[in-house]
């Protein structure tokens, strides 16, 4: 996919509204670190107020996979959850906009090496990560350290869906933007040697996935980070992000390359995956993407677990 480039389309009056939003957020985000968490946290408060159909996704997701913990700590967690949203409101326009330098010293990475020698062996690498609340200021704090590519879907606003891309590339001078849906490109990119950012917990339908625990409870969980490793010839290197509680930035980990993957079956694989979730997760609850509806497939006959919106 070729580098967004800015069109004079982008100046219609259609586009008024989103250039002052835009300028309004550019703004706010010149405000020191802290102040941005904060004002992050007050908008995670008044959005638990109002996103009534999101906080009850959420709040039936930690009762789902967290079942032995009281009401109440789950009612923290759902609080802390829509805070650490908010937050990531603020970390995503730092990431497109702050400059450089000012960015890289919220960056704390452990296990760099583990990218560094798959580049050197001449192997590709998929950073298995997580839709943490973080993600977009993690992936850009990795990429100034380290060239990787990214899954993309492209936005339904052309200037929002510009802005985004050219926030999201600026850190690598040769990153690429990957389709979803571009199996051979990201395919082809891995057996070039490329690092790939690619993220298997979301719930992308029955059709495409396999059913396998996940906290207990059977989960369509894709496959295709067994497939890219196989035929892209590349390790799986399980990526985390942490926002740390001190104010002093983020931490990035980057685990040793999963051995002996892929096994020898996809269910075998995708339970591994998911054991592996369930562990990143449980470590840092509050920052997980809990308002996505993680089990609304089913197995056949299973009763829904989500109610009507």
């Amino acid at each position: 996919m070729e580098r967004p480039r800015f069109r004079r389309y982008f100046l219609h009056p259609r586009f008024w509204a989103l250039w002052s939003g835009l300028g309004l957020l550019w703004l706010t985000v010149q405000l020191p670190y802290a102040v941005l968490v904060q004002l992050g946290r007050l908008l995670g408060w008044g959005m638990y107020r109002v996103a009534s159909e999101r906080r009850r996704v959420a709040g039936r997701n930690l009762e789902l996979c967290f079942p032995h913990l009281p009401s109440v700590e789950r009612k923290r967690l759902l609080k802390e959850n829509f805070a650490s949203t908010g937050i990531a409101f603020f970390e995503m326009a730092m990431s497109w906009w702050w400059p450089k330098a000012r960015l890289a010293k919220l960056a704390h990475i452990q296990g760099l090496e583990h990218l560094q020698e798959a580049q050197q062996a001449g192997e590709g690498a998929i950073l298995m990560a997580l839709h943490f609340t973080t993600l977009e200021i993690g992936a850009a704090l990795l990429g100034q350290r380290h060239t990787i590519d990214g899954m993309y879907r492209e936005h339904k606003n052309p200037l929002f869906d510009y802005v985004q891309r050219r926030g999201r590339e600026r850190h690598n001078a040769d990153s690429l933007a990957v389709e979803r849906e571009d199996v051979r490109g990201m395919i082809k990119l891995l057996r070039k040697g490329r690092a790939i950012w690619y993220a298997p917990d979301q719930d992308y339908g029955a059709k495409q996935s396999i059913f396998v625990p996940l906290f207990g409870i059977p989960a369509a969980t894709v496959t295709a980070t067994t497939h890219f490793a196989r035929l892209g010839k590349a390790r799986v290197i399980p990526f985390t992000q942490e926002r740390l509680a001190d104010g002093s930035g983020y931490r990035l980990v980057l685990h040793p390359p999963l051995a002996d993957f892929p096994g020898e079956t996809e269910e075998a694989d995708a339970l591994r995956i998911n054991q592996w979730v369930e562990q990143a997760v449980t470590a840092c609850p509050e920052q997980y993407l809990w308002a996505h509806r993680r089990f609304k497939s089913r197995p056949a006959g299973a009763p829904k677990l989500y109610e009507k919106r």
